[in-house]
């Protein structure tokens, strides 16, 4: 579960995120959403801790077992996956030689980490390329990789910024499935930041969209759509009237 409290974050006097409120149980897909410059990623660096909110509170995990950011942030680290909108990945190891630095980094057990990238390999038709360097790699590809090291811990929360750019549709259509089942199965909480309004139609169980700082709309993904009465680009629709600047 995550839940956040109050979470704001100045640059100066810029109010980037604006006295944020939400709580996400365990095994939602949460869909973040909102325009250019809104705070998506700004709220998204917070709840990873690379950045340090100006206030307000972060907590993660349920009962006996939550805890609070960044005081605890080496707890953090061994139940949050974290997927950026830009990868980095050490272009002259190969992909397999990256992902095993991932896993010790984790503290996956050697066994239990071959059997995982094997696995994400086979998934993400990269057992052939695996043992090249990544210099190489297109930016799916890359994408691919980072998606990898994120899972291969079995986080308990995923967050996600913009997991289908560079994709194919074959490979955004297997993670699409990838969360939803990791959801469904093992009860993954996933914070998912994107552009793509289908995908967040397709699999959030709520959405929450956020307007210069603020969260503007929150509600389950079926009761929004359901308000609207045109069935074309229907959270397309709800996106533009709530993010659409004052005259």
């Amino acid at each position: 579960m995550i839940q956040i409290q109050n979470l704001t974050k100045h640059f100066g006097p810029k109010i980037a995120v604006d006295t944020l409120n939400l709580e996400i149980p365990k095994g939602e897909i949460f869909g973040f959403l909102g325009p250019n410059g809104a705070g998506k990623t700004t709220t998204i660096r917070m709840l990873v801790g690379l950045l340090r909110p100006s206030s307000g509170k972060l907590f993660f995990g349920e009962g006996a077992q939550q805890f609070e950011t960044p005081n605890n942030s080496r707890i953090a680290r061994k139940i949050i996956g974290y997927i950026p909108d830009s990868p980095f990945l050490y272009e002259k190891l190969t992909g397999r030689e990256h992902l095993l630095f991932m896993g010790e980094i984790y503290e996956v057990s050697p066994k239990e980490l071959n059997s995982r990238i094997e696995h994400y390999l086979e998934l993400f038709s990269l057992t052939e390329v695996a043992d090249q360097p990544i210099e190489g790699y297109s930016h799916g590809m890359r994408q691919k990789v980072v998606m990898t090291g994120a899972l291969l811990h079995r986080p308990e929360i995923l967050i996600v910024d913009e997991p289908m750019v560079g994709l194919d549709p074959r490979s955004a259509r297997i993670v699409k499935n990838l969360f939803l089942e990791e959801a469904s199965s093992r009860g993954m909480t996933v914070f998912l930041s994107t552009h793509s309004l289908d995908v967040a139609e397709e699999v959030c169980d709520r959405v929450g969209i956020i307007s210069r700082g603020r969260l503007v709309t929150l509600g389950v993904t079926s009761d929004l759509l359901n308000d609207v009465g045109d069935e074309r680009n229907r959270l397309e629709q709800i996106f533009l009237k709530v993010t659409t600047p004052d005259e």
